[in-house]
């Protein structure tokens, strides 16, 4: 396999790369108890190995610190799923910046490209949970301060060139090289951005390409982050960069299959996550509007979710979709033929509606 000397550019106006990624959400074993941790991390392992299998672009895994959740150590997991494939691009979904050390960062995630013959991604973000902050010792009045200052670190560490830096965060870094180096390029690296202004001018900024989280709302509202995003990019002298988009999904044989099969799970997830955070109950009415057409719920046939990516590349100008796959306590053999489904059907679908409306201009 060739190493791609840029793996994070624009792709072309009729393209549209997809993957898929999982928080490693614990299901539940034959006598209804949740499984272990352990046997949920090397399904995750299978998991990925059918995404491979079926062709798909990316494979991300996500860091979490919870018992619904088995992955902590996403570099871990990766590296033997780097082991069991051969094509797929591996990437964290994210890995929360704020409560780790950005040198320890790149250094795993350089690790892993050089084991996986340059198929490492980070993506960095903030998390939607704070579980990790007091976990490690950190202040959640911090929180904004940590995450600029290390990204401050991070960039100047991925530069390969010896570091110098001065914060309040950690101890300063006078003229400091980090190894192991990454082979012909610098280390892939996106931005996870959950939909604030300041988060998007940051990424542009620092000429990353960004990852959209939509998990909620109408993915066309995304639109003028989209556009803020390129026109920084512009203002500030950087290349074009890729866009991601990062949103749930299953995919079954027909609509009604997927609707039924997924709905018990996320309304499990939604009212757990929901009664943590203060916010009411949710029904069947909530999960089909997130799941319509104009929802951010990626769930239903092959052709549904088909045409749900194809408009992310009219109204966003997409170059990645990543669908979520996992959900709850979805079992792992749904989760399997859903990441099938999605390679074997859904990706060929998206790429003749995508040449089709090339060729209608």
């Amino acid at each position: 396999m060739t190493t791609p000397s840029n793996p994070t550019a624009p792709v072309p106006a009729d393209t549209i790369l997809l993957g898929v990624s999982t928080f490693g959400d614990v299901d539940l074993a034959a006598d209804g108890a949740p499984k272990h941790h352990a046997e949920v991390l090397r399904q995750v392992v299978e998991q990925a190995k059918v995404a491979d299998a079926v062709g798909l672009h990316s494979f991300g895994v996500g860091e979490h610190h919870r018992r619904d959740f088995a992955v902590s150590a996403p570099d871990v997991v990766l590296a033997a799923i780097a082991t069991a494939t051969e094509n797929i691009r591996l990437g964290s979904a994210v890995t929360v910046l704020s409560s780790d050390d950005p040198i320890r960062v790149f250094q795993r995630f350089a690790t892993l490209d050089a084991v996986s013959n340059g198929r490492a991604e980070v993506i960095l973000g903030r998390g939607s949970f704070t579980e990790s902050f007091p976990l490690f010792g950190y202040d959640l009045s911090d929180y904004d301060a940590l995450f600029e200052e290390k990204l401050e670190i991070y960039d100047r560490v991925r530069s390969q060139n010896p570091v110098n830096w001065d914060g309040r965060t950690r101890a300063s870094l006078r003229g400091q090289m980090v190894y192991p180096h990454v082979e012909g390029r610098l280390l892939p690296t996106w931005i996870g951005v959950g939909g604030s202004p300041q988060s998007v001018v940051r990424t542009a900024t620092y000429g990353y390409p960004m990852v959209l989280a939509i998990i909620g709302g109408e993915p066309e509202r995304f639109r003028p982050y989209a556009d803020l995003y390129r026109r920084t990019l512009a203002e500030a002298g950087k290349e074009p960069q890729a866009l991601s988009v990062h949103s749930p999904g299953y995919v079954a044989e027909t609509d009604e299959q997927a609707l039924e099969e997924y709905y018990p799970h996320w309304l499990a997830v939604r009212n757990k996550i929901g009664a943590e955070r203060g916010w009411g109950p949710a029904g069947r009415g909530e999960f089909e509007a997130a799941a319509d057409e104009d929802g951010a719920l990626f769930v239903g046939s092959p052709e549904t979710v088909a045409k749900k990516i194809a408009r992310l590349k009219g109204t966003l100008g997409a170059d990645r979709f990543e669908m979520k796959y996992s959900s709850g306590t979805l079992p792992h053999e749904q989760m399997m033929r859903s990441i099938e489904l999605f390679g074997s059907k859904v990706a060929p679908l998206v790429a003749d509606m995508l040449a089709e409306v090339r060729s209608d201009r």
